[in-house]
């Protein structure tokens, strides 16, 4: 059985103070904790001497016999033994913080020092967040809606307020990596990946689309029937609609998100289309009503 330098494990001096144990614990914790390194046999074993080192560098009292007896561990506890007798009390408990591993993973030169009474106060750590993106449609997220995904084997199901954005991130507390000795669990953190599966563009709670119109409905005027996220409307067509003209409907845009009843406002660009392939009659037609509007110019 080999003398352990819990100094060396943790990488600190000899003089460290309690502080520099502690932050210097922590960084380490979370380099090598298993939620970090899966299925890591290397990492598993570093994580494990560290919160060793930690159990005894961190407690005050188990510091002491360490650094008076490390080296000398053979007859460390017949020393100990002879003081308590002397002095009728053992080591009181200690403040120092361990990992989240079995008291059966303490090497034997931990057990041979203090044995299973030095394994005691375990700080509680919380733990890790996990971070997923879900993938959704712009119509999927035009109502609010419930969804089941899986994460680390787990179902969850959540539900997905209208108006929702892409690359807006929420938050589940609790639902990520459970914590250390009993610690709380960490967050998860659902990334929302949206896709326009529309022939609406988004801009906030906004929409905007280009409808196209023929020549004649942009001249005599006429109504349209249009479909909408709301469902189909009727928009009724001025004479006369010049090409490129914006029209505003209020409260038939996107839902506002969290506001249940809001909406924002739909524009739509009147895109007016020429006539192609015109028989000689249509140019015949179209050449008298150049002459029509150039005599009543003139």
């Amino acid at each position: 059985m080999d003398y352990i330098d819990y100094y060396k494990v943790l990488g600190i001096s000899k003089t460290a103070t309690a502080e520099e144990i502690k932050k210097t614990y922590r960084k380490l914790a979370r380099q090598f904790h298993p939620d970090v390194n899966p299925n890591n046999a290397n990492a598993h074993k570093k994580f494990q001497q560290i919160n060793e080192a930690n159990e005894v560098l961190s407690d005050s009292e188990k510091r002491k016999k360490y650094d008076k007896y490390g080296k000398d561990w053979q007859h460390g506890e017949a020393h100990e033994q002879a003081r308590r007798q002397q002095h009728s009390q053992g080591f009181g408990g200690g403040q120092g913080s361990s990992g989240s591993f079995d008291n059966d993973e303490f090497s034997d030169f931990f057990s041979s020092m203090f044995g299973n009474a030095g394994r005691q106060s375990r700080t509680k750590y919380r733990g890790q967040d996990v971070s997923a993106s879900l993938q959704l449609n712009l119509s999927n997220v035009f109502t609010t809606h419930q969804q089941t995904f899986t994460i680390n084997g787990k179902n969850i199901r959540i539900t997905i307020p209208a108006g929702v954005e892409n690359g807006q991130v929420i938050k589940l507390k609790a639902y990520g990596n459970p914590g250390m000795n009993g610690g709380p669990a960490g967050d998860l953190l659902i990334t929302f990946q949206v896709s326009n599966d529309t022939a609406f563009r988004r801009a906030g709670n906004d929409l905007h689309l280009t409808k196209e119109i023929d020549l004649y409905t942009a001249v005599l005027g006429n109504d349209i029937m249009l479909d909408t996220l709301h469902g189909k409307i009727k928009l009724k067509i001025k004479p006369e609609t010049q090409n490129n003209t914006k029209i505003r409907l209020k409260g038939k845009g996107f839902p506002v998100y969290k506001s249940e009843g809001e909406f924002g406002e739909l524009f739509i660009t009147y895109h007016v289309t020429l006539p192609q392939n015109l028989t000689e009659k249509e140019k015949e037609l179209f050449t008298e009503l150049s002459k029509l509007q150039k005599n009543g110019n003139s």
